[in-house]
This record gives C-alpha cells, sequence and structure tokens, in this order.
C-alpha cells in the first residue's frame, strides 16, 4: 500500500520513477549495499515533532543531525515521535519513509548534506524500496526548502 502511494504521488507529478526493491534496505547500512552506493548516497527521511506539528528532514545517509543547528532553525529541541506515531502521520513504516505519497501533508526540508551528490536514493514507502533521483529532481518534486542541521 504505502509504495502504491508513493508510485501515485510520482505519477500525479507526471514524473515516473522506477521503484527500486531489494530484500531490505532499511537501514542506510543495507541500502547502500543493496544498491552499492555509498552511505551518504542514501537520502534518509526524518520525521520529527515541532510543537503540535511535524516536519521531515531529508539528509545525506553519512550524515547525523545537529542538535544546535536543528534547535536554532526551528525553535524547540529536536523530537522524534514513536513508530506507531511515524506510521499514522506519513503513512510509511519506519525504514520506508520517504517524503513521497505522505499520509498528510508534511513540510519537507532538505539538508545541505544533499548537495554533495548528483544523485540519492531516498526510500520510497517500504522497508525493501527506493527511488534513484537527482538532487535537483528531490527538490522540485518534494517543494523542499534547504536548511543545515547535519553536523558537519
Amino acid at each position: 500500500m504505502s509504495v502504491q502511494a508513493v508510485i501515485e504521488f510520482f505519477n500525479q507529478r507526471k514524473k515516473p520513477v522506477e521503484i527500486l526493491t531489494f530484500q531490505d534496505t532499511s537501514t542506510v547500512e543495507k541500502a547502500a549495499e543493496s544498491l552499492g552506493v555509498t552511505h551518504g548516497e542514501i537520502a534518509k527521511s526524518l520525521l520529527f515533532k515541532v510543537k503540535d506539528d511535524y516536519v521531515m528532514i531529508v539528509m545525506a545517509g553519512d550524515k547525523r543531525l545537529d542538535n544546535r543547528k536543528f534547535k536554532d532553525v526551528f525553535q524547540t529541541k529536536a523530537k522524534m515521535p514513536d513508530v506507531d506515531e511515524v506510521m499514522a502521520v506519513t503513512g510509511h513504516p519506519v525504514g520506508g519513509v520517504c517524503p513521497f505519497g505522505l499520509k498528510q501533508p508534511i513540510p519537507i526540508y532538505l539538508d545541505k548534506s544533499l548537495q554533495a551528490y548528483e544523485r540519492v536514493f531516498p526510500a520510497a514507502g517500504e522497508t525493501n524500496a527506493a527511488v534513484e533521483l537527482k538532487v535537483a529532481e528531490l527538490k522540485d518534486i518534494t517543494g523542499g526548502q534547504w536548511v543545515d542541521v547535519s553536523k558537519d
């Protein structure tokens, strides 16, 4: 069901993409190994609760969140929802969370760490699915805003 929402998301935007499926791409390490790419090329999507709302940050897979930078940008401490809440809000399971085909509108932010790559591989709604996109395409298709919230 979740992959279908991703397919519909791309079809509605007249941007057909190939859904790449593997045994398990639920972690950066597993995804990079399955795809034969670096950890940085895996675009991990992280959901955060910001007061009573949510934001999604997509960053290079080899980067970690800098809590100070997050607080400077969002004026609150970074708080990740639990597994059930992630599924309820995004419609995607942890390990398959992506900025496509979301159950409800969520502001998307793209960390500057992605700019080191021409192409990246975000998940595609399931723990064994991904898509390949140029970073510019990821920005265009998600309407994401650039932020700097990763550790240098």
